[in-house]
């Protein structure tokens, strides 16, 4: 019981150190400037490639990652979460990078209301009223949105389809995140090197002038791994409910970081929107601990 214990609270110390991490992002991303977004991304996948070979190598796992490659099915699902997460990244950091941090946090919120969407699109899942209510109520609260902003808040849903996307594939394929991560920048290695060489050969590139800057795109592959192996220490230990409720920590300190350090404009309407954001998710969280409670009184 007493090891039972030590090991959830173990997986709760993981998951909440990777979800504030990653709301943290915001922060550190402004630091790598004057290099572009795709200028970032590129050296983020590259140094996430090294950095995630060293810890498979550390842990004896480097041939069986690679040899998944020989599999058509990883091979090219793969290839489609490369793309994809290579879209959320490029628009992610151009959106803090540029002063939409709070969109950007629309999108991670919305994201479970997209998942939910694929699962019965594609997955013919069948959903739950609250599911139900809770769509509906997001839907206002993005029509709001729309009405404020002039425009779909086309950041957000980018960042909602792409990592949501993203997620149901890598779901399909069962691969451990750490390893899906390797194969993913390593079948985007070459073109993002070669941009890099384009971009240091023609003098434009950042890395190599500034000492402290350089430094700072070396370590976005720690950055970028780090938070993704807490996560997975905390998947093992943890119920997929409270990983459920934990996931609403990082897009509430990037909207608190857009709204209070970045100090990013939210009229009216755009707080109206929002508050129908969070009424959605808090009835999707109602819904995530009552359908566990009663999966729970089903097996006891």
């Amino acid at each position: 019981m007493n090891e039972t214990r030590s090991e959830k609270s173990l997986g709760l110390i993981f998951g909440l150190s990777a979800y504030i991490l990653w709301g943290l992002f915001p922060l550190y991303w402004p630091l790598l400037k004057p290099s572009s977004a795709y200028e970032i991304v590129a050296h983020r996948a590259v140094w996430t490639l090294v950095f995630c070979l060293i810890v498979l190598a550390f842990h004896k796992k480097l041939r069986h990652t690679v040899a998944q490659l020989k599999k058509p099915k990883i091979f090219f699902g793969l290839l489609a979460t490369s793309a994809l997460i290579s879209v959320n990244w490029i628009v992610y950091i151009w959106a803090t990078n540029s002063g939409h941090v709070v969109e950007a946090s629309l999108g991670y919120y919305i994201n479970p209301l997209i998942i939910i969407a694929f699962g019965v699109i594609l997955l013919r899942e069948k959903m739950r009223p609250l599911q139900w209510l809770a769509v509906a109520i997001a839907a206002i609260g993005v029509g709001i949105l729309t009405f404020d902003y002039g425009r779909l808040p086309w950041i957000a849903l980018a960042l909602a389809f792409s990592w949501g996307s993203y997620g149901v594939i890598k779901k399909v394929l069962g691969l451990g995140a750490l390893e899906g991560l390797t194969i993913e920048t390593m079948l985007s290695f070459i073109p993002y090197m070669t941009f890099l060489l384009f971009l240091q050969s023609n003098g434009t590139g950042q890395f190599g002038h500034h000492l402290g800057l350089s430094l700072l795109l070396l370590s976005a592959g720690a950055i970028t791994a780090i938070p993704l192996l807490l996560f997975n220490g905390s998947t093992t230990r943890l119920p997929y409910t409270v990983i459920g409720l934990l996931q609403y920590i990082t897009p509430t300190i990037q909207f608190s970081i857009g709204v209070w350090v970045r100090h990013e404009a939210m009229p009216a309407a755009r707080w109206i929107g929002f508050v129908f954001i969070w009424m959605a998710l808090i009835t999707l969280a109602v819904d995530l601990v009552r359908s566990s409670r009663a999966v729970d009184n089903r097996i006891a």
